[in-house]
C-alpha cells in the first residue's frame, strides 16, 4: 500500500527538538508529599505520529521507523533554576479567541509553579520588543491577569509584520530575558525562528518556544490548535440565522461567510455541527459558477426543491474569481491578500437569479470579527491552558526553536521549522469531508 502523503513527509524531516544545554536543577513540581516522580516526562517519550496498524505494517516492511515527537510534559531536571528564570510573551497576528486564556496561564504557570518567576508582556506584538517604537514592557502578576481568560481579545495587543531580530534580541538582553513565549501563527513562528537565529548567534542562553495560534487550524502536522472549537461554536449561530432567515422567505438563501484562508476547518466543523447547510465551498474545493453541474444551477435545482437553501463559503474560497493571480498582494505579515468571495457571490447569486426572472430572497451573513473577538467556550479555555502549561515546561527545561502541539490526543513539542514547513488543508478523500458530502447532499464536484 502506498503511504499517506503526510507520512511520506514526516520520514523525511528532522523531528529532534534543540536543547540550550543540559539541564541541572530538579523541578520543584510535585503531586504528593512522598516525592513521587510519576509526573515527569522521560526525555526519551515519544508520541507516534500514526496510529492506524495497516500504514505503521507497512512502514516496518519497508524497514522504516514510524515518525515521532517528543512527549511534551513536565521534567525532572530543569536547564533553568525555578525562581530565577525571567519570562516574556507575545501576542502576534489576528485576534483569536483563548489569547488572554494563554497569558493567564503562562503567568500562572510560572507564579505558583515555578516559584514565583517574573513574566513580562510585551505590547503589540514583536513591535513591542523594539525599544525604538516605544511600545511598553508590562510586569504581568497574577491579580492583573486572573480574570482575563473570560475575555475576548488579548490585554497585550497585537500586531502583524516582521521586526529587526537584531533590536528584538538587544530588548531581550536588557530585560534579562531567559524565555520567550511567541503566541502566534505561521508567520510569527517563522518570526521566532529569526529570534532564535539572532540568539544562537551571540550565543545566548535564552529559549524561545512557540504556542501556535491560528483560528484556521492550519499549522501542519497539529490536529488542533486553540481558538478553533470556539470559532465553528460561534460560527453556528449564524448559520442558525441564515436558515430561519431563508427558510422564512420563498426562494430564500441564506449565504454566511466564514473565516478559512486557505484551509476549511472551521466552516466544515461548524457545517456538521448545524446540520443546516447545503452547500459548503472551501479553499480546498475548486468550483466553477455556470455550466449544468456548476454552483449556480445546483442552486436553482434545491431552490425548485425545497424553496429554500442555505450556503456557508470559507474566505479563501474560490479566489480565482476575486483575485488575479498575475499581480498578487500581500499584508503586513507576508499572507495573500484575499478577494472577497462573500459579496462575489451575493453579486453573482442575485444576478443569476434576475437573469431567469426567478425571485429570490437572499440574505448575506459575515460574522469573522464577531468571531474573532468572543471569548473562548469552556473547553477551549482548558486546552490553552494545557497548551500554555506544556510551553513553559519546554521552556524551563531548556528546549528551544520549537512549538507544542497536540497530536493524537496527546501534548507534543514539535520543531518550528516542521511546523511551519507548509499549511495543513483538508483531503477531499477524508473522513471529515466525506462527512460534510453527507451532511449538506451537495455533489463531489461543481465542475462541468
Amino acid at each position: 500500500m502506498a503511504l499517506e502523503k503526510k507520512v511520506e513527509q514526516l520520514i523525511s524531516l528532522n523531528l529532534d527538538i534543540r536543547k540550550i544545554g543540559e539541564p541541572l536543577f530538579d523541578s520543584p513540581i510535585r503531586l504528593s508529599e512522598d516525592n513521587d516522580d510519576s509526573i515527569f516526562v522521560p526525555d526519551n517519550e515519544k508520541v507516534l505520529s500514526v496510529i492506524d496498524t495497516s500504514i505503521i505494517e507497512e512502514l516496518n516492511k519497508q524497514g522504516q521507523p514510524v515518525p515521532a515527537f517528543e512527549k511534551a510534559g513536565p521534567r525532572k531536571k530543569l536547564y533553568f533554576k525555578p525562581g530565577k528564570a525571567v519570562s516574556a510573551v507575545i501576542t502576534c497576528g489576528g485576534l483569536c479567541p483563548g489569547l488572554n486564556s494563554v497569558i493567564r496561564a503562562i503567568v500562572m504557570m510560572n507564579y505558583y509553579r515555578y516559584e514565583k518567576q517574573i513574566t513580562y508582556g510585551a505590547r503589540f506584538g514583536y513591535a513591542g520588543l523594539v525599544k525604538e517604537i516605544g511600545h511598553e514592557i508590562e510586569l504581568l502578576t497574577v491579580d492583573d491577569v486572573s480574570p482575563i481568560h473570560t475575555q475576548g481579545g488579548t490585554i497585550l495587543g497585537s500586531s502583524r509584520g516582521n521586526q529587526d531580530p537584531i533590536k528584538m534580541v538587544d530588548r531581550l538582553q536588557e530585560l534579562g530575558i531567559n524565555i520567550l513565549y511567541t503566541v502566534g501563527g505561521d508567520g510569527t513562528q517563522k518570526g521566532a525562528m529569526a529570534i532564535i537565529k539572532e540568539i544562537e548567534k551571540r550565543n545566548l542562553d535564552i529559549a524561545v518556544i512557540g504556542i501556535p495560534k491560528t483560528i484556521d487550524n492550519d499549522i501542519n502536522f497539529i490536529d488542533k490548535s486553540f481558538g478553533v472549537e470556539t470559532a465553528f461554536s460561534e460560527a453556528c449561530e449564524s448559520i442558525h440565522s441564515g436558515h430561519t432567515e431563508a427558510e422564512a422567505a420563498y426562494n430564500g438563501i441564506g449565504l454566511v461567510k466564514l473565516m478559512g484562508r486557505e484551509s476549511g476547518f472551521v466552516a466544515a466543523n461548524a457545517v456538521l455541527a448545524t446540520g443546516e447547510a447545503n452547500f459548503c465551498l472551501i479553499p480546498e474545493l475548486e468550483f466553477e459558477l455556470d455550466g449544468d453541474k456548476g454552483l449556480l444551477k445546483q442552486l436553482e435545482n434545491r431552490l425548485l426543491r425545497k424553496n429554500h437553501a442555505v450556503i456557508v463559503v470559507a474566505e479563501g474560497a474560490g479566489q480565482k474569481y476575486v483575485t488575479n493571480p498575475e499581480k498578487p498582494e500581500f499584508d503586513a505579515s507576508g499572507n495573500h491578500k484575499l478577494g472577497d468571495i462573500g459579496l462575489f457571490l451575493k453579486d453573482q447569486v442575485t444576478r443569476y437569479f434576475k437573469e431567469r426572472n426567478i425571485p429570490i430572497a437572499l440574505r448575506y451573513i459575515d460574522p469573522s470579527y464577531n468571531i474573532r473577538s468572543c471569548a473562548p467556550t469552556p473547553n477551549d479555555s482548558i486546552f490553552c491552558f494545557q497548551l500554555a502549561q506544556m510551553a513553559v515546561h519546554a521552556g524551563m527545561s531548556g528546549r528551544t526553536n520549537m512549538v507544542v502541539g497536540y497530536i493524537n490526543g496527546q501534548f507534543t513539542h514539535l520543531p518550528m521549522e516542521v511546523a511551519t514547513s507548509k499549511r495543513k488543508k483538508i483531503d477531499l478523500k477524508s473522513q471529515l469531508w466525506q462527512s460534510v458530502l453527507e451532511a449538506t447532499g451537495q455533489p463531489i464536484s461543481f465542475k462541468s
